[in-house]
């Protein structure tokens, strides 16, 4: 199984997502708001998930 990988940057109220569509080749940059986050990632298919090392990503990761 093929994972696409995905980095995320973690802020207060909105995290920056960053990674290339497989179909299109093309470079996606997406801020998601904290509320919508989880039920971004929960629509999509498996991908690997690259972030900053912070108590903040220790939490999204348990998530």
């Amino acid at each position: 199984m093929k994972f696409t990988p995905v980095g995320i940057d973690i802020a207060k109220s909105v995290f920056q997502v960053h990674y290339v569509d497989e179909q299109t080749g093309e470079v996606v940059n997406r801020a998601l708001r904290r509320r919508v986050f989880l039920e971004h990632f929960a629509n999509r298919t498996p991908c690997l998930i690259g972030m900053e090392a912070c108590s903040g990503a220790q939490h999204w990761a348990r998530e």
